[in-house]
């Protein structure tokens, strides 16, 4: 059969193929940038911020900037956890009590007279023990992780009740000063032409964690592993992906990072209570998918979990700002969601056709 003589669909793909070839490269890449949730979340979390600043006098102040920042590192913290989790198609609804429970444990180890050195490990020690347990029970015993994590977000909860004795502590020992400067300090960025710009301590320790993140996604193995039993966890099997062993690290990772902010949100607080963390599952979990992470798994980046915590958090700042009730912010952020799913079913449909 000749050339000319290939059936009409096999004569389309080619065409589209020599198509896409012949588009200039800046026209490739404006189209690949232009496909990315991240980039629509970015520009509107980037515009909500331009109109904010002239529809507000306090929006653009030094100071609610710091809190916006401060705020919003917490959740971006544990969305980097909840990210990796998520593409292994998985979902952790702990971290919110995981976050009360490492906040506990340093604030009453401290409270009792351990040094801040003793007490920071023990904490992390707390978190990575849920996330170890949640792993085994998800990957090894087969319990799907909806079902394993909504229990652990009752008994790490109550773990931290039975710890405390239900009560709020606010004395940390002769270590305190060093709890507080961690999670309520700021560094001093010096930047020419301005004046200096306090950066607060989360947001310095969120940076650190994304690009690392960020990192071991991209160009590791453990990041190649968890991408493809996302995408296809049967193959992932039969390739020799230790699918049992990466699943238990992706939710010790996001323990991990939910202990890290609960430390840093007890030292910006200066107390503690079992109140800590409620709900904050919810927005974690929203900050991610809005972030483009893909609940069925396979898709997700460091990055789309900052943004996505970024854009929360300026919603709600400016419904404060504007005197609109905060009621209304689980409209819109589930209201976010939606279209993150509808903007990645049309994407994938897109690709499909």
């Amino acid at each position: 059969m000749s050339s000319d003589a290939q059936p009409p669909r096999g004569r389309e793909t080619a065409m589209r193929l020599e198509d896409t070839l012949r588009q200039p490269a800046g026209g490739r890449w404006m189209t690949w940038l232009l496909g990315r949730q991240t980039f629509w979340v970015s520009f509107a979390a980037v515009l909500a911020f331009v109109l904010l600043s002239f529809g507000s006098d306090v929006f653009a102040t030094q100071q609610n900037l710091f809190n916006v920042t401060r705020n919003f590192a917490f959740v971006a913290i544990i969305g980097l956890g909840m990210t990796a989790v998520i593409i292994t198609g998985g979902i952790d609804l702990s971290v919110g009590a995981v976050l009360a429970l490492s906040g506990m444990v340093i604030g009453m180890s401290m409270n009792v007279g351990a040094p801040f050195w003793a007490a920071v490990p023990l904490a992390l020690g707390a978190a990575l023990l849920v996330g170890a347990f949640n792993g085994v029970m998800i990957a090894y015993v087969g319990v799907p992780s909806f079902v394993v994590t909504l229990a652990m977000l009752s008994i790490a909860r109550s773990l931290a009740m039975v710890l405390s004795n239900n009560r709020m502590v606010y004395e940390f020992g002769p270590d305190q000063a060093q709890l507080l400067t961690l999670g309520g300090g700021f560094v001093n960025v010096e930047l020419p032409y301005f004046d200096a710009v306090r950066v607060p301590n989360p947001v310095v320790f969120l940076v650190v964690m994304a690009l690392l993140t960020g990192f071991a996604l991209r160009w590791t193995r453990w990041g190649r592993h968890i991408f493809a039993i996302g995408g296809n966890e049967q193959a992932a099997n039969l390739t020799g992906v230790p699918v049992r062993r990466a699943k238990v690290s992706v939710y010790m990772f996001c323990s991990l990072c939910a202990g890290i902010a609960g430390i840093l949100e007890v030292g910006w607080l200066g107390t503690i209570t079992t109140g800590l963390g409620q709900g904050m599952e919810l927005t974690v979990i929203a900050a991610a998918v809005i972030g483009g992470a893909n609940l069925t798994g396979g898709v997700g980046t460091a990055f789309g979990a900052v943004v996505g915590a970024a854009l929360i958090e300026v919603i709600r700042n400016s419904l404060t700002l504007l005197g609109i009730s905060t009621f209304w912010q689980g409209t819109f952020v589930g209201s976010f969601i939606i279209v993150a799913a509808l903007f990645d079913r049309l994407r994938t449909r897109t690709s499909s056709d």
